[in-house]
């Protein structure tokens, strides 16, 4: 993968922010893929992104992240979300 310095400088959307801690982390099997929903401390919007394996819990712990604002649509109304391009324990 891109250094984060190439990521950010490529996409002026996407939003780095370091050392944040999880509250809760949600991990659901769909077909093939474990959606996983991460939920920062003071933070009102859920972060999501895709893995092919079950992770271990990120509950309580510090990480890193990339991400952008989406929007996601669920029975016809809109929801806002982040999108994780990228998420590290710190």
């Amino acid at each position: 993968m891109k250094s984060i310095k190439k990521l950010l400088a490529e996409n002026e959307e996407l939003i780095h922010s370091t050392m944040q801690k999880v509250e809760s982390h949600v991990q659901r099997r769909t077909d093939n893929w474990i959606n996983n929903t991460v939920l920062i401390e003071n933070q009102q919007v859920p972060f999501k992104y895709k893995r092919q394996k079950i992770y271990k819990s990120l509950k309580g712990a510090r990480v890193d992240l990339i991400y952008y604002p989406s929007v996601e649509i669920v029975a016809n109304m809109e929801f806002e979300i982040m999108k994780v391009v990228k998420i590290n324990i710190s």
